[in-house]
């Protein structure tokens, strides 16, 4: 099992972390994908290092992809490759989980019609405009789509990354 974050400096240092280190206690292996190697900085100074390129990222080669929020979302919705590997998973229909601004790269990549999700309460108007349905909980399930809203949320978040990847 392969776990894939996709994230960039001024993330949400927890949002990144928490998941990743839960998924490593339960074995799943976990890459962090960036535009450059080396290593992304939070916004509350935690230095995570990359292990791959944007462009060296193939999408097949993973069971989920998780967006965190904080500011790097905001970058990300920007790059082309990113919103190429998010639409990929969705036509793969595998788990997709993004928290707080992390959705904004889905909006972005045009994949929230139709769709029940939560993020950041200033993230809400544009899922709506979007055409997604939104919904003000920890966390909101549409099949493959795994949305939360803030650091508070994160056991829900990872209860629900746990669940799409069947890990007990």
């Amino acid at each position: 099992m392969k776990a894939l974050i996709i994230s960039t400096n001024d993330f949400e240092d927890s949002e990144l972390s928490v998941p990743r280190e839960r998924l490593l206690e339960k074995g799943v292996k976990v890459e962090i994908a960036s535009e450059n190697r080396g290593a992304i900085i939070g916004k509350h100074g935690k230095k995570i290092a990359v292990d791959k390129t944007f462009d060296e990222v193939d999408p097949d080669d993973y069971d989920i992809i998780i967006l965190p929020g904080g500011k790097a979302p905001q970058k990300l919705r920007k790059e082309p490759r990113v919103l190429d590997i998010v639409r990929r998973f969705f036509k793969l229909e595998r788990p997709i989980a993004a928290i707080c601004h992390g959705p904004q790269i889905l909006i972005s990549a045009g994949l929230m019609r139709g769709k029940h999700a939560t993020a950041y309460r200033t993230v809400a108007h544009e899922l709506k405009e979007a055409g997604a349905v939104y919904e003000d909980k920890e966390v909101v399930v549409d099949k493959k789509l795994i949305t939360s809203r803030q650091p508070s949320d994160l056991d829900a978040f990872v209860r629900e990354i746990f669940k799409q990847l069947k890990v007990k």
